[in-house]
């Protein structure tokens, strides 16, 4: 099956335009691993990506062995098309895949170790695709337990946060990036946000009274598009107080996004994801419904507001 690539991507040398073509996965014409991956609007590098040198190394003994798609398909119980997604990077291969590849060909756990060490990893080009695929979401499910998230904070609060972290070195650089990430709440279709917020998001005053009751007012006023809905303190243990996290779904897919200091984790793996959706629902049995969750997040403000 033939698929249109964009026409702006470079070769195997950077200074090497390549024209618009046809790629065939069964029968690529010399083709690199760069020539591999352009879904994600980038060529694989698996040089320096875990990901993408399985992706590179499925491909290339797939080919060694002149199997097709449909014959990997077979050996992981999945159709051609998510073969085809793994060996371009746009979904990344999972410990189960590994370990039924290694096993049908005899590689003693060759993609197995690539896959647990990758996970482990915290690559610096996670923030960044998490922005990517935030950006291209049609769905988001939002567990916030010390920030109000991202994409809905004002643009005094993001300057309250950055100087309090002091992790930044330009803030008004930052503070700028933040709100252009935001744009894409403004797009058509509008994406589906549910976002489950800790009481201390609300009632932590960031930046002073005044910067978080606008920033209260702002939730309100999101909250007539999305839900939102609040973890009362009296609820006391549940599967949030871990950490926040966030599930997107991208391309009719999940994929979910750790918070953590300094670059967060992505997880493509849909056992992993799965999880966090699991634990996403359980902290929506202890959420407040949403009428009184406003609520909360109304007297919240009016008592900040002299």
């Amino acid at each position: 099956m033939a698929i249109r690539i964009r026409p702006h991507f470079l070769s195997e040398s950077p200074s090497t335009y390549v024209p618009p073509m046809y790629f065939d996965h069964e029968n690529p014409p010399n083709a690199t691993a760069k020539d591999a991956a352009m879904v994600l609007g980038r060529p694989l590098d698996p040089d320096h990506n875990l990901y993408d040198f399985a992706a590179f190394e499925l491909r290339r003994q797939r080919r060694e062995r002149n199997l097709s798609l449909e014959a990997v398909g077979a050996i992981i119980n999945r159709d051609r098309s998510l073969v085809a997604r793994i060996e371009t990077g746009h979904t990344r291969m999972s410990e189960a895949h590994a370990n039924k590849i290694d096993h049908a060909w005899n590689l003693q756990g060759f993609f197995q170790r690539i896959i647990r060490y990758a996970k482990t990893r915290h690559e610096t080009e996670w923030a960044e695709a998490r922005i990517d695929l935030r950006a291209r979401a049609t769905h988001h499910k939002v567990w916030a337990l010390a920030w109000v998230p991202g994409f809905w904070q004002t643009e005094r609060y993001i300057h309250a946060m950055f100087e309090a972290g002091g992790s930044v070195e330009n803030v008004e650089k930052a503070v700028q990036s933040r709100l252009n990430q935001q744009e894409f709440l403004n797009r058509t279709p509008r994406p589906v946000i549910r976002a489950y917020l800790d009481q201390g998001v609300i009632d932590q005053p960031v930046g002073g009274s005044e910067v978080m009751a606008e920033q209260l007012a702002r939730l309100l006023d999101l909250a007539q598009v999305h839900t939102v809905r609040v973890v009362p303190r009296s609820v006391g243990a549940h599967a949030g107080r871990d950490g926040s996290f966030s599930i997107m779904t991208v391309d009719g897919a999940d994929v979910a996004y750790t918070e953590t200091v300094g670059p967060g984790r992505l997880i493509q793996d849909p056992a992993e994801v799965r999880s966090y959706a699991l634990w996403f629902d359980s902290i929506g049995d202890v959420a407040l419904p949403k009428n009184e969750s406003l609520r909360l997040i109304k007297e919240t403000m009016e008592a900040l507001t002299p």
